[in-house]
């Protein structure tokens, strides 16, 4: 029989639960599922009007930046001063710049490398060193990160690079702190209804609901996963490209792309 990577969840009931970015999308589908189980939610993000309607499901509503490294730490010390610790941590927050190389905008390259990665460094960081208050006790943090991470995309130049970088930091996260009682879990979506993916000017294959992709992510942690991954339909077969040598992957991928001299003679 194979054990579970990391101690399942299915009761909710009394947990502190912190979503980082539930103003909308999977976050906010997180936030209200979790409510609705019993969990006492507390919801950040960046807009506070979008966090006024949640407030009654609430424990405690959050307005930061995360690109902000004073704004997590002052978060985090208010949980702490409120006796609102989370015992699990859902890191949603994030931005999505469609971008590719011949018209890299470097602004956009730099925001979605600093709201993607490199706040979740800090709030990680931070995190941890509340969390060592009391050592032993067991904690579980899950970064939603993008099936977008697994190879390289088209017109996901920043985007796709920075989801890459999160899942590494989930898997170095989980082989360190799995000895402290830190439960470590990446969630990894395809296509879901938000005001990101509203971006895109291309047909998406699969998309589902952010209230399918909340509930397919709370199954993932009551079987105790590391990766989450849905909807199977297609994220399956992006893991078999994974697997692919870089020649037949190329191929593959040039294969199914419009033809960029054929666009411009048509």
């Amino acid at each position: 029989m194979v054990m579970s990577a990391n101690p399942k969840i299915t009761d909710w009931s009394g947990r502190i639960v912190w979503v980082v970015g539930a103003s909308s999308g999977i976050g906010r589908a997180l936030a209200e599922a979790l409510s609705l189980r019993g969990a006492r939610v507390v919801a950040s993000a960046r807009r506070s009007e979008p966090l006024l309607s949640l407030e009654p499901a609430c424990a405690r509503c959050l307005t930061l930046d995360v690109g902000r490294a004073s704004d997590l730490q002052a978060a985090i010390k208010t949980l702490e001063h409120e006796h609102l610790v989370p015992d699990v941590v859902f890191w949603v927050a994030g931005v999505y710049h469609p971008m590719a190389c011949e018209a890299l905008e470097l602004d956009g390259v730099r925001e979605t490398f600093e709201i993607n990665t490199l706040a979740a460094y800090v709030g990680l960081k931070h995190m941890l060193q509340a969390w060592a208050q009391t050592p032993g006790q067991p904690r579980h943090w899950s970064w939603v990160s993008s099936v977008a991470g697994y190879r390289g995309l088209p017109q996901a130049a920043a985007y796709g690079a920075s989801k890459a970088a999160l899942t590494y930091l989930a898997e170095v996260s989980y082989l360190e702190l799995r000895a402290k009682a830190i439960a470590i879990s990446v969630v990894q979506p395809g296509f879901v209804q938000t005001r990101l993916t509203e971006k895109n000017d291309f047909t998406m294959p699969a998309i589902i609901t952010p209230e399918a992709a909340a509930s397919a992510t709370l199954q993932g942690l009551a079987r105790g996963q590391f990766e989450i991954h849905y909807p199977k339909r297609f994220t399956l077969w992006l893991k078999l490209l994974r697997l692919l040598p870089y020649r037949l992957y190329f191929w593959l991928m040039r294969s199914a792309l419009p033809n960029p001299s054929s666009q411009r003679n048509s």
